[in-house]
């Protein structure tokens, strides 16, 4: 089922416009040298094929996982070789090149800049970080997307019904094929895999149609009933939450695997942990939301699956992390008061006295500079009159809270002259 021209190609509509890099490429026969940025299963060994089949173009495909540079020098020498004897061009097409040592993608520069070869190097990895400068400057970068769940239902339609693919063979029920696309996660080559499983098990078994129950014993994954859209989506993830507030690990761990299974955006759930970091942990656990932070960078740089286990990291240190909600209470009490109109004018001595005539207002007249007293604290008045006793933050006595609440206390007293 590999599409076998650009038209055929499911997804990457930003890379096929009309004038686009890739369809001069092709159908203008342009000879350049392309590097292909993208998760597993985009197209990217596609268009390289694509590249070479509409073009007549040799094609010749050498893995960075087997070959070293003997092989490398060995393909490019062999197109240069056929270029000089019949002029034909050679698409040279090096899957998964971050794993080339640098001698390695070293040796790929000759061809690419004498253009002996039509250079397409596929990664799934960031080529600003794993790709050598000279072949990054001399390529053109096509960054790939991931496969939306309608892609996906494109490419499963079209096998089950195209002659190179069931040719119609089965039918798939809509709960069948809603599995195997929740499965596929946005991956064409893991959908139609899942798909040639299920359909051959329910041949094998005299059916006429791939059901739920086929799909889940073909591909050996039960059906996550979770609907992305609707009461599933906002059940499980309040549960989820819930859980790390109250501290259960395996409860949180387990809908945290429910959404990812269900092919839940990771990122919807890092953005969660974030929140929690602050809203159900705060000062009690300071670190906490630099470790959500850092889960949430993580699932961008890295990206599902590896990212599961930054999310799983994440879920355990926030879920056995001292609680308290003392902060999303305070910010709150303020916002509160401010909505109800206590808001006051600022102090005169905190106003800005930078500008001419300032001073004549008694803007800044009695301001107390805090690093010039002793242990940096100035007793003064900092809050609106309106507001002058409010007390907002309301620290608790757990977790490295204990120690702010300690220390608030004693700041309190010295800056307001108690």
């Amino acid at each position: 089922m590999r599409p076998r021209t650009l038209d055929e190609l499911v997804g990457q509509q930003h890379l096929l416009a009309a004038g686009s890099p890739l369809r001069r490429l092709i159908e203008g026969d342009q000879p350049m040298s392309l590097l292909l940025w993208g998760p597993p299963g985009t197209g990217k060994t596609t268009i390289a094929a694509i590249v070479s089949g509409q073009t007549n173009r040799v094609f010749v495909e050498v893995s960075a996982v087997a070959a070293g540079v003997k092989e490398v020098r060995a393909a490019i020498d062999g197109a240069r070789a056929r270029l000089a004897a019949t002029g034909q061009e050679t698409v040279l097409f090096v899957d998964e090149v971050h794993r080339f040592t640098k001698a390695q993608q070293d040796a790929l520069l000759p061809g690419v800049e004498n253009r002996w070869v039509t250079l397409i190097a596929a990664t799934t990895e960031n080529p600003h970080f794993s790709v050598i400068s000279p072949l990054l400057s001399r390529s053109l970068l096509l960054t790939l997307e991931p496969l939306t769940d309608d892609d996906v239902r494109d490419v499963l339609r079209a096998a089950i019904a195209d002659e190179r693919g069931l040719d119609g063979a089965v039918k798939v029920s809509e709960d069948a094929f809603d599995h195997l696309v929740r499965l596929a996660g946005g991956d064409a080559r893991r959908s139609l895999t899942y798909l040639e499983a299920a359909a051959g098990a329910a041949q094998a078994q005299g059916l006429a149609e791939v059901d739920l129950g086929t799909a889940e014993t073909a591909v050996d994954k039960a059906a996550v009933r979770y609907d992305r859209d609707g009461d599933q989506h906002y059940d499980v993830i309040s549960a989820f939450i819930k859980s790390i507030r109250g501290s259960d690990v395996d409860a949180a761990l387990h809908y945290l695997a429910r959404m990812i299974e269900a092919g839940e955006d990771p990122r919807f759930i890092a953005r969660r942990l974030v929140v929690s970091a602050s809203e159900d942990i705060g000062l009690a656990h300071p670190a906490a939301l630099t470790t959500a932070v850092a889960a949430a960078q993580a699932v961008q740089l890295i990206g599902m699956p590896e990212a599961r286990i930054n999310l799983a990291q994440a879920v355990i240190e926030l879920s056995l992390a001292p609680k308290s909600n003392a902060v999303i209470k305070a910010v709150d009490a303020a916002i509160a008061d401010v909505r109800s109109g206590r808001i006051g004018a600022v102090p005169p001595h905190l106003r800005d006295a930078h500008y001419p005539g300032s001073k004549a207002l008694g803007h800044g007249v009695g301001y107390v500079y805090a690093h010039d007293e002793p242990y940096g604290i100035a007793e003064q008045q900092y809050a609106p009159d309106v507001v002058l006793d409010a007390e907002y933050y309301q620290p608790t006595a757990l977790g490295a809270e204990a120690g702010f609440r300690e220390r608030w206390e004693r700041i309190r007293r010295m800056i307001r002259g108690r």
